[in-house]
């Protein structure tokens, strides 16, 4: 039974914020469940629910054909499945609480959809698995069937690149560390040596990584610079790595998509937006995450609204043409009336593309070792908000095409991207979705190795301190071309 002890555990956390989950016994518990499960290629699992106090009891059951899995750890996988589908309904019964996500609880549940319809699956078929063995709302089921669609408008070949890579490229540096991000992110006043040593150990990357592409005929779909801030670097170290970038990679002027992340707008001036026109680059990132001032004082963001919609003006007046902004629901001390106001605002600057993210408590963040100083909203009025930003978007002409979920996300909900049909971003769909090979360059960047024949991932991390980086930089490149030498074998 140990086997199940996480699943469950996952599944409480979606209703309980304060638990303890134990498969024995607890001196004095709350609830007890059990189960009982019966037949082998015909599975049946009953759960009862019995409140301690009360000795009031909820039951479900479940009934799953094991005859189509064949491997045992696709046996085990589909029990474990029948087993949490009850445990759910008996929670939702319990507390009231509906999850529109099931039992799902993973980062990409559009993955999932994509996987059923590519095996051959109807639409119907597909979405009745979902409806019924993973317990998945009709909301976001069309939600899921929304953004399939727009990913196969966009990238009508998503299934066939996985001849292809893309690259992400990590700059671990920013004025300062807002209170919810546990990416790798310094702050770079005082560290120039620590930057130099970086860059150094970045573009070696780059051109050894490039060499092996070039040797295999290898092409690029897309390239995104993340981090951090990727232009909190000088415009010159901005100049020499796009440089580098064109020098390096093969047939770059193919790419179908280049994307540099320049969300923190006090670090964007008109220096680094020419560079950016000089080298081609014309989808950049500036991200408000809130207009409303004490918000980002509240999560460590040293900039001014003020400054955000100064530089977007600036950006869109020097020519950047697909900007992206990312906004968040739940941030401290924000309601109803504050993100309401955010959309307001974001109205009167209408960028191409707008992520909607919904906060979530990441283990390592400020946030959250410091919870009680951090007010959030309640799980209604976080609903409230998604909701409301599902219907903005929709009026002013934006469609959802990518969508990814988080442990410990307020509401247990998700973050969406929108766009403007035709401003989509290429490498978020890759990201998400998973059918081809992202090689991670830089600090704390991590790849992803998918087998062009078998979809295997493989993935391999490059140390998130810079001072590791820079000390170990050629070590983590040999071996992720060791790595790239197995998967693209038979190129």
């Amino acid at each position: 039974m140990e086997k199940f002890q996480r699943p469950l555990e996952v599944i409480t956390d979606l209703f309980f914020e304060e638990n303890e989950v134990s498969l024995l016994s607890i001196d004095t518990p709350d609830v007890i469940v059990t189960f009982e499960l019966n037949g082998n290629d015909q599975l049946h699992v009953r759960g009862t629910l019995q409140e301690a106090a009360t000795g009031k009891t909820f039951e479900a059951n479940y009934e799953k054909d094991l005859r189509l899995y064949t491997e045992e750890k696709e046996r085990f996988k589909q029990v474990k499945n029948s087993v949490s589908h009850v445990y759910l309904t008996l929670l939702q019964e319990y507390t009231g609480l509906l999850q529109h996500w099931g039992i799902l609880t993973g980062v990409r549940p559009v993955k999932l959809l994509h996987q059923k319809l590519q095996s051959g699956l109807s639409k119907e078929e597909a979405h009745k698995q979902l409806r019924e063995d993973y317990l998945v709302t009709d909301e976001k089921i069309r939600l899921m069937q929304q953004i399939v669609d727009r990913q196969l408008t966009i990238v009508p070949d998503l299934y066939n690149l996985s001849h292809e890579v893309s690259i992400y490229i990590g700059i671990p540096f920013c004025p300062t560390k807002c209170a919810y991000c546990t990416f790798p992110a310094y702050a770079i006043n005082g560290r120039q040596g620590s930057v130099d040593s970086f860059l150094g150990g970045l573009h070696y990357e780059m051109r050894e990584i490039g060499r092996f592409l070039k040797e295999r005929g290898i092409n690029i779909t897309t390239i995104y610079y993340g981090g951090g801030t990727p232009t909190s670097i000088t415009a010159e170290e901005m100049d020499m790595l796009y440089e580098e970038m064109y020098e390096s990679f093969p047939n770059v002027e193919r790419v179908r998509e280049i994307t540099v992340e320049a969300g923190r707008p006090d670090t964007i001036t008109p220096e680094k937006l020419e560079v950016l026109k000089k080298w081609n680059i014309d989808r950049i990132s500036i991200n408000p995450q809130s207009y409303i001032q004490e918000t980002l004082k509240a999560i460590g963001r040293h900039h001014t609204v003020e400054e955000t919609i100064e530089k977007f003006h600036l950006a869109r007046n020097m020519g950047m043409n697909n900007i992206n902004m990312d906004l968040i629901i739940g941030l401290p001390g924000e309601g109803v009336e504050e993100f309401n106001y955010t959309l307001a605002e974001t109205e009167k600057l209408m960028p191409e593309s707008l992520t909607v993210h919904t906060l979530s408590f990441k283990r390592a963040s400020e946030m959250t070792k410091n919870k009680e100083k951090y007010k959030v909203a309640d799980r209604d009025e976080i609903s409230m908000m998604m909701k409301n930003a599902q219907e903005w978007t929709k009026r002013h002409g934006y469609v959802p095409y990518y969508l990814y979920r988080q442990k410990n996300i307020l509401g247990n909900l998700e973050n969406v991207g929108y766009a403007l049909p035709g401003q989509e971003s290429i490498y978020n769909i890759m990201i998400m979705e998973e059918k081809q090979s992202i090689i991670g360059l830089g600090c704390g960047a991590s790849s992803k190795f998918v087998h062009p024949e078998t979809g295997k991932i493989t993935r391999f991390a490059n140390p998130k301190e810079p001072k590791a980086y820079n000390d170990n930089y050629v070590y983590y490149t040999e071996e992720k071309l060791k790595m790239m030498a197995e998967i693209f074998a038979c190129k």
